[in-house]
């Protein structure tokens, strides 16, 4: 039976899909952007232009944007004997951080010393992080002891109801093609008995799809020395660990239009894939591996560079890959700390005011450290994590002078509109009937202005304040923008302006 989801996709009656051709190398399609529902519900979250979803004409033109690396990096390095036992590290990877809501508190899980053990730490702002002495190993930070990390992954489940369930991990061990171990816990510190999944590669990882309610395996494999995804949803977690029955279908690899690194020369392959729920789409971090292969990386002593682009999905499934410039790349110089090897943290970002904050891990390498290919390889040394900070809604604004026409769209319950724009001329909207008329009250003629750099504005109206859709009834809006930048738009049921979108790894207060 389809289902139709928030935006007004409707998924088809084989779901997840399995028509995806594994050998082509071209781009895999996108279907609801071939096919966009006929009215699209624009209640929940903002909504943002990093595709033609919303878009039914335009003048403007799209430009994509990166974060910028924070001065102070990295905000967290290894220091304690667990995290320098092996080689230094003190990385995510893709682990997790998570900010809660109830302490005020940022949390971490992350891998201490290559290779070693899970541990846990915490912080008030982001920056400067505490490792506090837990009850699991005691006067340590260690949370799972006697299990050593590749992969890790934690959530929390914000719809459970079980309270030994609130959080999910995955644990895959060094190796190769082996199960992982599924965990749930009701404090993230304390585990319970594992659950073994369907074996799989290593830098396999997990997400949750909240639009769904649906626990999602990230499944690494390597077919034809090729590294690709496969995908396993699922309604419950540890259930879900048993993929044996040929539920995981192929989903994701490189295609034609990833070109070989200039510097380096090797075909890229997809290294590892991190999503999050981010206000009306799920955000993807597609992690390219631009090599040198690992016996080069071996001989040498320095790190592998794999760098992260930042990838789009409004059906948690099929992500849109329009910008294939590095979101965060590696530094790539010998001095620095994330010089190869940057990778995605779970959760992915924070949404702090005006910004969202992405913490990434780095390696730096080790020259001098040039022993046989194994873990204490050069390759592998000085790992930490750091940050890179962007505009709210940043990924991609539509820029210039002119005007920008939505499809159908429609907002039940919700009636006054906000937007994220920068403009040095002004911000005009206007509200149109279904086939394109100005409705009366509500032209660009009656609207009031915007000039200014703000990333939540409402839009008024001279005579009218709340616009006469909450009934649902399809409408379309019209912007008019005059040199600045139109980031998103959303319409809210509150005066302040709230999206009821998704908030990532959270929302900072």
């Amino acid at each position: 039976m389809s289902e139709t989801l928030y935006n007004g996709i409707c998924l088809p009656d084989e779901w997840p899909p399995r028509d995806i051709d594994r050998a082509s190398k071209a781009p895999i399609p996108v279907p609801y952007l071939a096919h966009v529902p006929a009215v699209i519900p624009v209640g929940t979250g903002r909504q943002l232009f990093v595709d033609d979803f919303l878009i039914g004409s335009t003048d403007l033109a799209r430009v994509y944007h990166h974060p910028v690396k924070y001065s102070g990096n990295p905000v967290f390095r290894p220091e304690t004997a667990a995290e320098t036992e092996t080689l230094p590290c003190a990385c995510p990877k893709s682990g997790g951080i998570w900010y809660d809501a109830d302490t005020k508190r940022f949390r971490m899980w992350y891998e201490a010393g290559w290779l070693n053990k899970l541990a846990y730490a915490e912080s008030a702002d982001g920056l400067h992080w505490e490792r506090p002495a837990l009850d699991v190993v005691p006067g340590t930070n260690l949370i799972l002891p006697g299990v050593e990390m590749d992969s890790t992954a934690v959530f929390p489940d914000p719809d459970t109801k079980d309270p030994d369930a609130k959080f999910k991990l995955f644990v895959r061990g060094p190796g190769g093609l082996m199960p992982g171990r599924a965990y749930v816990s009701p404090d993230g510190v304390h585990w319970s008995d594992p659950v073994l999944t369907t074996p799989l590669e290593d830098r396999s990882t997990i997400f949750y799809n909240p639009f769904r309610k649906k626990w999602v395996y990230s499944i690494r494999r390597v077919f034809d020395k090729e590294r690709i995804r496969l995908y396993r949803e699922c309604d419950d977690y540890l259930k879900g660990a048993d993929w044996s029955d040929g539920s995981a279908v192929f989903w994701l690899r490189v295609d034609e239009a990833d070109r070989p690194d200039p510097a380096i020369g090797m075909p890229p392959q997809l290294y590892n894939m991190d999503v999050v729920a981010y206000e009306s789409i799920m955000l993807g971090m597609f992690q390219i591996h631009l090599g040198p292969e690992n016996s080069v990386c071996r001989d040498t002593g320095i790190p592998k560079i794999t760098e992260l682009q930042a990838v789009y999905s409004r059906d948690g499934f099929h992500f849109s890959r329009p910008d294939r410039m590095a979101f965060i790349p590696a530094s790539r110089t010998k001095e620095a700390w994330d010089r190869g090897y940057v990778q995605s943290v779970g959760g992915l970002c924070h949404i702090r005011r005006d910004e969202i904050w992405f913490y990434y891990i780095g390696f730096q390498g080790d020259e001098g450290r040039t022993l046989p290919y194994g873990r204490l390889g050069g390759m592998h040394d000085h790992s930490a994590t750091g940050l890179a900070t962007l505009r709210r809604d940043g990924f991609a604004s539509m820029e210039g002078t002119g005007t920008l026409q939505t499809r159908l769209i429609s907002a039940k319950d919700r009636n006054r509109l906000f937007v994220n724009a920068n403009t040095g001329g002004a911000l005009l909207a206007e509200l149109q009937t279904a086939d394109g008329k100005a409705v009366p009250g509500f032209t660009m003629a009656d609207c009031v202005p915007f000039t200014g750099d703000r990333t939540l504005h409402r839009i008024r109206w001279r005579e009218n304040e709340l616009l006469p859709v909450a009934d649902g009834r399809p409408f379309r809006l019209r912007f008019q923008l005059q040199t600045g930048a139109l980031y998103a738009f959303w319409l809210s049921d509150t005066p302040a302006g709230d999206s009821h979108g998704m908030t990532a790894a959270g929302l900072v207060e």
